[in-house]
């Protein structure tokens, strides 16, 4: 009787008894494609402080508090459209792909492994976040760089839907008792798990406060004026 071996594909994830047949190693150094994707970031937030100086001409000033939201947004707009997009529509071929985003996917993976088995919740909260908040965020953008009245409902509903997602994001993996990555991990639990996800929690309730306030005094003028009226 012959016995036909199987082929143990070695790979970085947690619970090591994952079996990803079609996993192929990255290329590409990890340094490389943190710059890569930290210096893209770098000049989303450079070219919309040209874009605010010039459309402050038209408006006047936006500040640097707002500028630096309306960076934010752009920066949404970049991660959620096409980071998280590229993850929503190649999931299943992310493991054995050695493209840019796909490297970006299997190298945050080793923090959280369901990025790679293509777990449901995650599949079903990216694919939302891409196709949703995605588009809504460059929607939001557009709506601050026109000074457009709802500027500040979109600012709330994109960021209550930002950390809605969070959280649920950190409690599904609370309650799978944090199996999809190394506890403690410099590197890949303090800062891809931790510190790159705390970020959608600190940042959009941070902007549900603003555009409450906001909200709030347009709500208390219009609610003065027709006192006036009666």
């Amino acid at each position: 009787m012959v016995l036909e071996a199987k082929a143990i594909v070695h790979h970085p994830y947690l619970p090591q008894n994952l079996e990803l047949k079609n996993y192929v190693p990255n290329d590409q150094p990890l340094w490389q494609i943190l710059t890569y994707f930290f210096s893209i970031l770098g000049i989303l937030m450079i070219l919309i402080w040209f874009v605010t100086g010039w459309r402050s001409k038209t408006w006047g000033p936006f500040g640097t508090w707002r500028t630096l939201i309306i960076g934010w947004f752009t920066i949404c707009v970049f991660i959620h459209g096409v980071i998280e997009g590229w993850f929503s529509l190649y999931y299943m071929e992310i493991p054995g792909d050695q493209s840019f985003l796909s490297q970006i996917w299997k190298e945050y993976a080793k923090g959280d492994s369901r990025y790679i088995t293509s777990d449901n919740f995650v599949v079903c909260m990216e694919t939302v976040t891409s196709w949703i908040w995605g588009p809504l965020s460059l929607w939001t953008v557009v709506a601050f760089l026109s000074r457009q009245s709802h500027r500040y409902v979109l600012q709330l509903v994109v960021s209550v839907g930002q950390l809605y997602g969070d959280v649920l994001y950190f409690y599904t993996e609370y309650r799978d008792g944090f199996l999809h990555g190394e506890m403690w991990h410099p590197l890949y639990f303090w800062f891809y798990f931790v510190f790159m996800n705390s970020v959608w929690i600190i940042i959009p309730s941070i902007l549900i406060w603003d555009a409450w306030k906001h909200l709030s005094a347009c709500q208390r003028v219009m609610d003065a004026n027709k006192v006036k009226k009666h």
